[in-house]
């Protein structure tokens, strides 16, 4: 009995992972710290980093097609269980500030939408506003609880739409000029306009560049559907750079159109979604329509991104993970099949990093702004194990031979291969290290200290947390 099963094209690889990596937010947050400059920054990440990054990833994708774990089932293979549930532990623990900061996105739509100005956010006391922003997850966490996933569906068909308005704002922006005459903020275009300066300042912000353009092993269980993917996965990911490329340089390009680049609104990053759209809707005569309709959508995204965070990560995590490290307490379930002592530690981490932070930033603009920034530091040590697992796939003798049936191959040799592994870790490694100095205050004053004491212990405290597992589920799984 023969069955024919459909292959992938190569194309629809390349969106598939468009739709996965890619969104509005990375063209405002980059160009927020970089201005104009960081078209050359688009190029340089997406060619020397991004695609060597994605191709990697297919490789393992082939050779472990077999496996249904990820990134922890890469590394079970090439080093074994120990590792595998740290790196099952990072990709887990990296969320936390991750949920942490989508409560603080939800008031700051609403506003959007009930207001139509980010004013109200701004206003707040910033103790009084993380507690509302506490009260708000520890709801959405017993909605998680209860087993109600209603909100996950309608947010996903929300961030679609999101990702659309996010394309269409780019062409529409672009072509203003021409279509209506609209005015560039930024008035000098010339090539020292985009040229960075690489100075301490700008590797403080290359994490930033990172997050935006990691998440491309969410793809890898895709690769042995394609057609031919000796040859066509290599087209997709060339495919999907192209992409990326295209929509952050006329991204970079709409933003220096509406906002000046040598004069960006330090609110940049917490409104600057919601100021594009705005503009947006004055160049074309619909007022706030897109804007309101931006910030609808983004709310519902944001909802449907804090539920499904706070469950799959944890359910990869203890359904993947090796009892030998787990403690069985970990991994009880309610009657509703959630983890239900999971997703109290959850809330304990989540609660310490909502509120604690509000003691020592003077104001909300900087605590969203140190949030988000600290996610560009945390959220990218989940890339590191990616490229650990290609580093002990092609650098290891023993494992060399898991490759010799892989559909699709990177690079042959492998002393190259292994060097583009290690070169992508030390980058990576590189940027979260310099991510982890505060922007967008001044150096060396009280509250540059906190922000950067902060952003040192958490991602220290958040991975060293795994380390002290194993020695309860010693204790407790006998």
């Amino acid at each position: 009995m023969s069955t024919n099963v459909k292959k992938l094209n190569w194309r629809t690889l390349a969106m598939m992972g468009f739709t996965i990596v890619w969104g509005f937010g990375n063209v405002v947050n980059n160009y927020a710290n970089q201005g104009l400059t960081v078209v050359v920054s688009w190029i340089l990440i997406l060619s020397l980093y991004f695609l060597p990054y994605a191709l990697m990833v297919g490789e393992m994708g082939s050779v472990f097609d077999h496996k249904a774990g990820g990134v922890s089932s890469w590394i079970d293979s090439t080093y074994g269980p120990m590792i595998a549930y740290l790196a099952g532990w990072t990709y887990w623990v990296v969320h936390i500030p991750y949920l942490a900061q989508k409560p603080q996105n939800v008031l700051v739509a609403l506003s959007w939408v009930f207001f139509q100005n980010g004013d109200m956010i701004k206003s707040f006391d910033p103790l009084l506003l993380q507690s509302i922003v506490l009260v708000i997850f520890l709801i959405f966490l017993w909605l998680s609880s209860k087993g109600i996933n209603s909100l996950k569906k309608v947010g996903s068909l929300a961030g679609t739409s999101m990702f659309f308005m996010g394309i269409l704002y780019i062409l529409l922006t672009v072509a203003a000029p021409s279509l209506v005459g609209a005015r560039s903020a930024t008035t000098v275009w010339n090539i020292h306009t985009f040229l960075p300066k690489f100075d301490f300042k700008y590797f403080t912000t290359i994490s930033m560049l990172i997050f935006a353009v990691g998440g491309s092993e969410k793809i890898s269980p895709y690769v042995n559907d394609l057609e031919h993917p000796e040859k066509n996965f290599s087209k997709g990911m060339i495919a999907l750079a192209a992409m990326v490329g295209m929509s952050a340089l006329l991204g970079s390009f709409a933003m220096g159109i509406m906002f000046n680049s040598t004069n960006i609104p330090s609110d940049l990053k917490m409104n600057g979604q919601y100021y594009a759209f705005k503009l947006l809707g004055e160049y074309y005569g619909v007022g706030n329509a897109l804007m309101i309709l931006y910030a609808v959508a983004n709310a519902l995204g944001q909802v449907a991104a804090i539920m499904f965070s706070i469950d799959a990560p944890l359910k990869i995590l203890i359904g993947n993970g090796d009892t030998n490290y787990i403690p069985k307490s970990f991994t009880k379930v309610n009657k509703f099949g959630a983890p239900i002592n999971g997703y109290k530690l959850t809330g304990i981490l989540v609660g310490i990093l909502i509120i604690i932070p509000a003691i020592g930033i003077g104001n909300m603009n900087s605590l969203y702004n140190w949030l988000l920034d600290l996610n560009s530091i945390v959220m990218p040590l989940r890339y590191l194990w990616v490229f650990v697992a290609y580093i002990g796939l092609r650098g290891f003798m023993k494992n060399r031979k898991l490759t010799e049936n892989a559909t699709y191959k990177f690079i042959k040799n492998d002393k190259i291969a292994t060097l583009v592994g290690i070169w992508c870790f030390v980058f990576t490694a590189f940027a979260c290290s310099m991510g982890v100095f505060p922007k967008g205050i001044q150096m060396f004053t009280s509250e540059w200290f906190f922000q950067l004491a902060l952003n040192i212990l958490t991602p220290i405290v958040l991975v060293g947390l795994g380390f002290i597992f194993p020695k309860i589920a010693r204790k407790t799984n006998k």
